[in-house]
């Protein structure tokens, strides 16, 4: 799989997801087990209005997404692997008015479990918050055939 077909499946999934869609979550880079996502800046996810500080739940459903989406870089067929655990630690506040990228991998996989790791940041470099995660892989099989046709464009 080219990392063409990789971007395209991840902007067409988190497509379906009304979360990122809410956020305008988008695809900055998509390659073999890595993604960056990108979170614009709205005053939709200001969490403290005198600063204009983002609100720690939107950096942390950026990378939730990021963590999750990872996986469709990693694998060669599509299927959903929900979130078992995600561990997030916040370093600071992100910078008000600029977007935050969210750079993820895939670092295990196993017949049963995919662990990720991903770093909020922002356009300086600096580290906002990190998190590692681990996902069930629940087998394509699951997957309604109508749902992996939307996401990998009907290619498998």
């Amino acid at each position: 799989m080219n990392d063409t077909i990789r971007r395209n499946r991840v902007t067409r999934f988190i497509g379906t997801l009304n979360q990122a869609q809410e956020l305008r979550l988008s695809v900055e880079d998509a390659r073999e087990g890595q993604l960056v996502l990108c979170l614009p800046y709205s005053d939709q996810i200001i969490g403290n209005p005198e600063t204009g500080v983002i609100h720690g739940g939107a950096i942390t459903t950026l990378m939730d997404t990021a963590s999750g989406s990872v996986i469709l870089c990693a694998l060669d067929e599509f299927e959903l692997c929900p979130t078992l655990d995600l561990r997030v630690d916040y370093m600071r506040p992100a910078e008000p008015r600029k977007p935050v990228f969210a750079r993820a991998e895939t670092y295990k996989i196993t017949r049963n479990i995919i662990f990720t790791r991903c770093e909020a940041f922002q356009e300086n470099g600096e580290t906002i918050a990190n998190c590692v995660g681990t996902f069930m892989r629940i087998g394509q099989e699951a997957t309604p055939k109508s749902y992996r046709d939307l996401i990998t464009g009907g290619e498998e």
